[in-house]
């Protein structure tokens, strides 16, 4: 079943000339297509300026399209009608954490997307308790968000998004300020949420991440240079050089030493290894 459907997208910026004339600016995406599969976990990467993050926005109605169209689960992006019901059905996450806390207390962060949902207060109790829980962050809900290091804010963020219920988190470049550890922790925290159902939209410079998902979509100025699977893409040098992408180590390790193409991510990896030193 498609829950998400992106017909010919194009996003188009535009900007007031000194005569007060609209002018047109470059087209940030420039009429792509495709479609995500209810369940399912899609990776969206590229260099700087290739138009994830605009397609990102695109896919929750935080940014609508000059032509073509989003629709979410039947509903069209373009419908202002629809609009805050296509914003419950796929919640955002975005890479600076700092820029989504909007309160000085977690618990009363995590609750501040459910009380716009106007969920009743038990309801939104029982929300914000499990959502701490799944991001493993419960011993932390009376804290300052002040208190809490990138990581841990970063799971805060997302335990806001899963609190609201949706179908689908849409998550921008969420390890980007993070440090490996951070970055591995809130992996783990996306793909546990996959395996629970939630449609899941990573968008990521980090090769390593996107390896982890079902597909890969490549994207290079404003267009769509691949959608594959990822043992598909990485084993097509001549797109991973057009696109200016580099193989993730894991994978070129796996080339040096000869193993399978199954291996994708250090546990595959860590797995294979163990298998040859019994």
């Amino acid at each position: 079943m498609q829950f998400i459907e992106v017909k010919d997208l194009t996003v188009e910026f535009t900007r007031i000339a000194e005569d007060g004339t609209e002018v047109k600016g470059k087209r940030a995406i420039d009429g792509i297509s495709f479609s995500v599969e209810k369940g399912s976990f899609v990776s969206v990467i590229g260099m700087n300026g290739s138009g994830k993050s605009t397609l990102a926005k695109c896919l929750n109605g935080l940014l609508l399209p000059s032509s073509g169209d989003v629709i979410v689960d039947g509903m069209n992006t373009k419908d202002e009608s629809k609009l805050w019901d296509i914003r419950s059905r796929v919640g955002m996450v975005f890479q600076n954490p700092d820029n989504q806390i909007v309160s000085s207390i977690v618990e009363d962060d995590v609750a501040f997307g459910p009380e716009n949902l106007g969920v009743p207060p038990a309801e939104i109790r029982k929300r914000v308790d499990s959502a701490l829980k799944q991001v493993g962050m419960y011993e932390h809900r009376l804290k300052g968000a002040h208190m809490l290091s990138g990581g841990q804010k970063q799971r805060i963020a997302i335990a806001g998004a899963v609190a609201m219920r949706p179908e689908c988190i849409v998550f921008d470049e969420p390890t980007a300020m993070l440090d490996p550890r951070g970055r591995a922790s809130v992996m783990d925290i996306i793909r546990e949420l996959n395996s629970e159902g939630i449609t899941t939209i990573l968008i990521t410079h980090f090769m390593s991440e996107a390896a982890q998902a079902d597909r890969i979509i490549v994207m290079n100025a404003g267009h769509v240079l691949s959608d594959s699977t990822p043992r598909e893409l990485f084993a097509d040098m001549d797109m991973i050089n057009r696109a200016g992408l580099e193989l993730p180590p894991v994978v070129e390790l796996r080339e040096k030493l000869g193993l399978p193409d199954s291996i994708m991510t250090v546990d595959d990896m860590i797995a294979e290894l163990r298998k040859l030193c019994r």
